[in-house]
């Protein structure tokens, strides 16, 4: 079957999507989960190991595959993992077993990981054909993902249903999305020709000595950090921080996904205007203000209008700082996938160290954390905005 171009855009933004619908799905039942499982804030973080475990695999081990097999075998496996880990950590959730649920986040960490490396392949090769940005759009749509996830989310807490049933109904609806979208993916995308060599492979333990390359990845993995805090923790902060029944507490999370949305599909004129490290910079100190707000003021309107501060400055943060880490100098794709592997430390690190430092002084004041890291990021995108004028 030969899919239009339109058919191909239209997948692409269909699975990343399904990615985001799939995130928040878990997201905002967080706090039931947590009492399910019966855990403590320091026992979640360890429960969302299995998801920045799960990353990890997903992301170091893509890029490989997608060489030798192409994106689209990738991108199946991967989404596969992400529908098949909805139901399981429903189903481990109301049997009150942790190791259930951890195997179901692992399941959604390496499948979403993986499958994020590959369709990115696949939305830069339609950038190549359209001549014109297409990335921005689909990012955007995981974004949009969210945004709906966590509504119906909202919906299924007030509706009184229970999170087993909830996740198995997200499980259904990823699963018809994919089953249409796969069969609109070219069958070798970024797949390598007998003999081939991969681009930077000779050099890229050369990449780790080059200065410029390491401090966007502390960009990358500051605005990482930020984002990733939001997503695993958000739900509970305003539960457990600001005293906000389970379902107001996704609300606040559904008013972060929707700032994310609004921040990566209008971001485009912010980045032409200042430049990318620039852009970063702002994007850096906007949303440290909000998680500094939401930390240390004790109100919940200013909290919950702070999240939006908070999704705003994380919104352009990794795309941006991932396209900046391609322009740092040769061999792009190399350099691109150490950047990602530099953030995706703090998709692994993040979760458990927030949820133990939490268990000693409250997940509000924990949030410092990425609150310290944002502001390092803006200053070291600053930095690298200043070096970049001064080579032009």
């Amino acid at each position: 079957m030969t899919s239009t171009i339109a058919q191909r855009r239209g997948a692409l933004f269909s699975l990343f999507f399904l990615a985001g619908l799939a995130l928040s799905s878990w997201v905002t039942r967080t706090p039931a989960i947590r009492d399910l499982l019966d855990a403590s804030t320091g026992e979640m973080g360890l429960v969302l190991l299995g998801l920045s475990a799960g990353s990890m695999v997903g992301i170091l081990s893509s890029g490989p595959l997608c060489i030798r097999f192409g994106a689209r075998p990738v991108i199946t496996v991967g989404n596969i993992g992400i529908v098949a880990s909805m139901p399981t950590i429903g189903l481990g959730a109301a049997a009150g077993s942790a190791g259930l649920v951890v195997a179901g986040l692992f399941l959604f960490g390496a499948g979403s990981g993986g499958a994020d490396v590959a369709m990115n392949v696949e939305g830069a090769d339609v950038e190549k054909i359209i001549q014109r940005p297409f990335l921005p759009l689909l990012h955007g749509g995981f974004s949009l993902g969210t945004v709906v996830g966590a509504v119906a989310g909202i919906v299924a807490i007030a509706a009184g249903l229970p999170v087993t049933w909830h996740l198995i109904a997200v499980g259904a609806v990823g699963l018809v999305l994919f089953l249409w979208a796969i069969r609109h993916l070219p069958p070798a995308t970024g797949r390598a020709e007998p003999g081939d060599r991969p681009v930077g492979a000779a050099d890229k333990s050369g990449l780790w000595r080059d200065p410029r390359l390491l401090l966007t990845g502390l960009v990358v993995l500051a605005m990482a950090l930020a984002e990733g805090a939001a997503n695993d923790w958000l739900p509970l902060v305003m539960v457990d921080g600001h005293g906000l029944d389970p379902a107001l507490g996704s609300v606040v999370y559904a008013v972060f996904a929707a700032s994310m949305t609004l921040g990566r599909f209008a971001g485009g004129p912010v980045i032409a205007r200042l430049g990318r490290a620039q852009a970063l910079a702002a994007s850096a100190v906007l949303g440290g203000v909000g998680v500094l707000l939401v930390s240390v003021v004790d109100n919940v309107v200013v909290a919950s209008a702070a999240v939006v501060l908070w999704g705003l400055g994380a919104a352009l943060g990794f795309p941006v700082a991932l396209s900046l880490a391609g322009d740092s100098g040769p061999n792009p794709a190399a350099r691109v996938a150490l950047a990602s592997t530099i953030g995706y430390l703090a998709f692994l690190v993040g979760p458990p160290l927030l949820g133990l430092v939490g268990d000693e002084v409250g997940l509000r004041s924990a949030l410092l954390i990425p609150m310290g890291m944002l502001l390092v990021g803006a200053v070291v995108a600053t930095l690298l905005g200043r070096r970049t004028a001064g080579r032009g």
